[in-house]
């Protein structure tokens, strides 16, 4: 790749998640009542949901992390957050006409796996029990290869659990002291095999780039011990470094310890070239999955999703997001719950559904989302609909014109679509759809680089 293109388009830009991005709800719109209302808008059209429930807590504190977390080692705080979660769930619960259909369930964090294999299964038991579970249901959680057990894996699979993904990072010792994630092969071994032995039928590893002191050849190293376990997907994505958001917790190391633009981008291609020589395929941004997995599926049914989660094969279009700082998606509107525990539970224990920002989604809005859902997830977009066009398209394709001249996008009459050559820029090519971010550029940094 381009040298010249890497420094001309590595710009700080948002990674997607959703349309608008966080930095540009708009609160003052936003209220408890209209969130509820934009909630059984979408229940009434679907009752199929999916569940992400935040469980918060870790042990020791992982400098490279950008997640809400609480580290401590005190596991007493498991059942009276367990207690808070149930509650909040039943509070949603009240506001449906109907027993909801769970179609999707994913456990994040912090750390799920700090929670005892028991407690787990009290808590996704009582959350059935409240409602219906979808004919074909995809479950999974995020598990720390040091501290998912055997028992952890059975439990959850008993419970209808089929994918896990484990953070890897990197298996160098220099970078793994760099971001206080000690973690040898053995244990990430150890985890997927008996994974695998479980019966789970799509097993992740998380690998970055960018991270301290990380070289080229510390990621061919990582990527060659993947391939002995040759995990169903990857995740191989940029370090994000936003100390300016999430304070000390990326402070671990200067400024000058982490590799320039160029240096990642080689990071990635070196990486890119591996994987696919061992059989995976790359899944719209930072992702890749071999052939027999449900997300390369997704890509070939067109059913791949894109949300506060990631990568998804299931579009219920209304997530519900249980615990602190979990975000919801009705697909007209976003709602994001306390950032502390303490105001978490508070909220919770007044009966309150315990969300404090949001934004409801203007047509203009919907509209855009769904060009950048299909730039993200198709790596196309088309304005053929007359209800896909919006007023502002002509000046956007004006600022995609000098890309389509780098060759990174490639226009027909009424559509557009990312070339190879463009996949490594999607981030980019999608800010020009942007129209809250064209119209209100930031006078500071909001995001992390895009390369």
């Amino acid at each position: 790749m381009s040298s010249d293109l890497i420094r001309k388009y590595n710009i700080p830009g948002p990674r997607y998640t959703s349309y608008p991005t966080v930095p540009y709800w708009e609160e003052s719109g936003f209220s408890v009542k209209a969130w509820k209302d934009s909630l059984l808008k979408r229940f009434s059209e679907n009752r199929e949901i999916s569940l992400y429930l935040h469980l918060p807590f870790c042990e020791s504190l992982c400098t490279f992390c950008g997640c809400n977390k609480r580290i401590t080692k005190q596991h007493g705080v498991e059942t009276p957050y367990i207690e808070t979660l149930i509650h909040e769930w039943e509070l949603y619960l009240q506001e449906l006409p109907y027993k909801p259909i769970i179609k999707e369930v994913h456990l994040g964090g912090g750390t799920p796996t700090f929670f005892s294999p028991e407690n787990l299964e009290f808590l996704l038991k009582t959350i059935f029990r409240k409602a219906e579970l979808g004919d074909e249901v995809e479950f999974s959680f995020e598990g720390h290869p040091n501290n998912t057990t055997k028992e952890h894996l059975k439990k959850l699979a008993e419970l209808g659990f089929s994918r896990v993904s484990y953070g890897v990072q990197d298996y160098n010792m220099k970078v793994q002291i760099a971001i206080h994630r000690i973690q040898p092969f053995e244990n990430v071994k150890r985890a997927t095999e008996q994974a695998r032995e479980a019966g789970y039928t799509s097993i992740g590893h998380d690998i970055i780039f960018g991270l301290p002191f990380q070289t080229k050849q510390h990621i061919i190293e990582t990527i060659e011990k993947t391939k002995l376990l040759m995990p169903d997907r990857i995740a191989f994505y940029s370090y994000a470094h936003v100390p300016w958001i999430k304070g000390s917790g990326q402070r671990g190391f200067n400024e000058d310890d982490l590799p320039d633009g160029e240096t990642k981008r080689e990071m990635y291609e070196t990486g890119k070239r591996m994987l696919e020589e061992a059989g995976y395929v790359e899944i719209g941004m930072d992702h890749f999955a071999l052939k027999s997995d449900s997300l390369y599926k997704a890509v070939e049914e067109k059913n791949l999703h894109r949300n506060f989660m990631g990568y998804t094969t299931s579009n219920t279009g209304l997530m519900i997001g249980l615990g602190v700082s979990a975000i919801s998606d009705s697909w007209y509107g976003f709602a994001q719950n306390e950032k502390t525990v303490e105001a978490y539970q508070e909220r919770v224990e007044k009966g309150e559904i315990p969300v404090f920002r949001g934004h409801i989604l203007s047509e203009e809005d919907l509209n855009i989302r769904k060009h950048i859902l299909n730039l993200m997830c198709r790596l196309e977009t088309s304005w053929e609909a007359p209800e896909d066009y919006f007023e502002e398209l002509p000046q956007v394709l004006v600022k995609l014109r000098e890309m389509e001249s780098d060759g990174l996008v490639e226009f027909s009459e009424k559509g557009l679509r990312i070339p190879e050559k463009g996949r490594p820029f999607v981030r980019n090519i999608c800010m020009a759809f942007d129209l809250r971010l064209q119209r209100n550029v930031p006078d500071t940094r909001l995001f992390s680089m895009t390369m």
